[in-house]
């Protein structure tokens, strides 16, 4: 089971991953006061679907005003996004999530997977972030970092000090992603998830980590135990 973006950002925020302060919202006026909630800085708007490429389709804005957030929440909620990826009948818009813009320096890509033929969970990072890893699988393989999880011993310190240093992270930044490795090896194998993105990881401005969208999928085999997500 796929998950909407706001409840992948709540899960990471349960197991301490930094993330963007944000709100959701299901009604145009919710939307205009919601804005207010940012001391009247720009916002990021962003289309609730189970699908990527929302931004390039305008269902992502970033909004300077509330009536200007009001105004993008009456165009998309209740009406359907259509991406490259969801075909012509796109998918249905019921809650938008806004969250605080962020001093963006540099995006990183980290994810968890389920490698079949090791039967392992396998990490992966690259400094290509932003771009659909898949993309960058097959033009720039070398740019992709490994590290499988050990299912006896779980994930180690040293392994999520192995890829930090290879996506060049320094100072504060590079204690933070060790940390971060270890919530999300915990969450994936607490939460039963079969896939775990965050892309981008960005570093800020002031060298520390942010997840700025997130992808989760849940094994549909143990949606039982996770009837607050199902």
């Amino acid at each position: 089971m796929n998950l909407h973006e706001y409840q992948a950002k709540e899960l990471l925020k349960k197991y301490g991953l930094p993330v963007p302060k944000n709100t959701v919202c299901s009604t145009p006026a919710e939307a205009e006061k919601a804005f207010e909630e940012f001391n009247g800085n720009p916002v990021v708007v962003k289309c609730q679907a189970y699908t990527g490429g929302r931004g390039k389709v305008g269902g992502v804005k970033v909004c300077r005003t509330a009536t200007e957030t009001a105004e993008f929440a009456e165009k998309w909620l209740g009406n359907r996004i259509v991406t490259v990826q969801t075909g012509e009948r796109g998918q249905p818009v019921s809650k938008l999530l806004i969250e605080e813009c962020s001093d963006i320096r540099k995006e990183l890509y980290l994810g968890a997977t389920i490698d079949r033929s090791k039967a392992r969970v396998v990490f992966m990072a690259s400094t290509e972030g932003g771009m659909e890893i898949e993309k960058v699988a097959a033009e720039t393989p070398e740019k992709i970092f490994k590290t499988v999880i050990d299912p006896i011993s779980g994930a180690m310190p040293f392994q999520g000090r192995e890829l930090a240093f290879r996506l060049g992270l320094t100072g504060d930044a590079f204690k933070q992603f060790v940390t971060m490795f270890l919530g999300m090896s915990r969450m994936f194998h607490e939460q039963d998830l079969s896939l775990l993105e965050i892309n981008p990881l960005v570093i800020t401005g002031d060298n520390r980590l942010l997840c700025l969208d997130a992808k989760i999928n849940i094994d549909s085999n143990a949606l039982f135990r996770h009837k607050d997500l199902a």
